[in-house]
């Protein structure tokens, strides 16, 4: 079953926000996309916060990607959303060893570092790639249990 994709960006990953969509479409996948709507000047926190926290709320349903000009903003703030392990990718081994190992559930990039077709095959890596569990989800375990401990604090 393939995941709903929720997806946003800023004004600097719009177009290649627009791009991914159309691309995710025509390979069958079910896309919200939380804006915004055009290039004019946004805060990227909040769209990295609002698929954040859509994500989270449907854990076995849904998976984000967060577009900004290096994506380092949305990682950075996808990752204060609980149950969000939001990483960045720049090159295929990442986009792949982030399921693998991490079982990432948001996919952060940079429109001003990567190009659109480099983008869309991260994604597709990404999407493809199941998490290996074992060793590595004992590994995604201790992450969710370490926020879960700073929360009680």
């Amino acid at each position: 079953m393939k995941p709903i994709l929720v997806i946003g960006s800023d004004h600097a990953g719009y177009r290649m926000k627009q791009f991914i969509i159309k691309n995710l479409k025509e390979k069958g996948y079910l896309v919200e996309d939380k804006g915004p709507f055009n290039e004019d000047s946004v805060d990227a926190g909040i769209y990295a916060v609002a698929v954040g926290e859509d994500v989270a709320a449907h854990p076995a349903e849904k998976k984000g990607i967060l577009i900004c000009g290096t994506g380092i903003g949305m990682s950075m703030m996808a990752n204060k959303v609980k149950g969000i392990r939001a990483s960045l990718v720049s090159d295929l081994f990442s986009a792949e060893m982030t399921r693998a190992h991490n079982d990432a559930n948001v996919l952060c990039m940079g429109a001003r570092v990567v190009a659109e077709p480099i983008a869309w095959e991260f994604t597709r890596v990404w999407l493809t790639t199941k998490h290996l569990g074992g060793k590595y989800s004992v590994r995604v375990q201790h992450m969710m249990d370490y926020e879960t401990k700073r929360e009680e604090k």
